[in-house]
């Protein structure tokens, strides 16, 4: 992998703890929702990840060696058979790097609704129960809390990164 792969990894991660985070405000935003355009109430949401670009920790591992990467050409030949083909994924800098992130899909959760006795609500039904979203903001809150602790680490990654690359282009003048 190029310097910008890395670059790459965190970016991906960036995006796709972007959409955690905004999937984890609209359930709170939604927390008490009891009509929904398709009917009924809210139903939470969650985020499903998805590795981005190219394939299982194997196959990157047998790119690297077969081209002669970290620990040169001849390395991979003393592996069992899973490391014996040869092959280039293809990746550059342009078109991503293996082991990336990216969303899968966001999915309604199929728990049941909370029934609240309210019959003054315009919802409720004929016994004066009201159908809720069985949402927990203290469920929320830790989701949130880890997206945004992943964002942060993912920045702080970049910014390393951004370092590194300027004290290179400083040892080259």
């Amino acid at each position: 992998m190029n310097l910008f792969g890395v670059m790459d990894l965190s970016a991906s991660a960036l995006r796709a703890e972007r959409v955690r985070a905004e999937v984890v405000a609209s359930n709170m935003a939604n927390a008490e929702t009891t009509r929904t355009p398709e009917g009924g109430p809210y139903q939470r949401h969650h985020v499903v990840f998805e590795a981005e670009g190219g394939g299982s920790f194997q196959e990157s591992l047998e790119s690297h060696l077969h081209e002669g990467g970290f620990l040169g050409s001849g390395f991979g030949s003393g592996f069992p058979s899973g490391f014996d083909h040869a092959g280039s994924d293809g990746l550059t800098a342009t078109n991503g790097a293996p082991g990336g992130v990216a969303v899968a899909g966001v999915i309604s959760d199929a728990s049941t609704p909370l029934e609240r006795y309210d019959p003054d609500h315009p919802d409720a039904g004929p016994d004066g129960f009201v159908a809720y979203p069985d949402i927990n903001p203290l469920t929320e809150m830790v989701d949130l809390m880890g997206a945004t602790r992943s964002y942060g680490m993912n920045a702080s990654a970049i910014q390393a990164e951004k370092g590194m690359v300027s004290s290179s282009l400083d040892l080259l003048k």
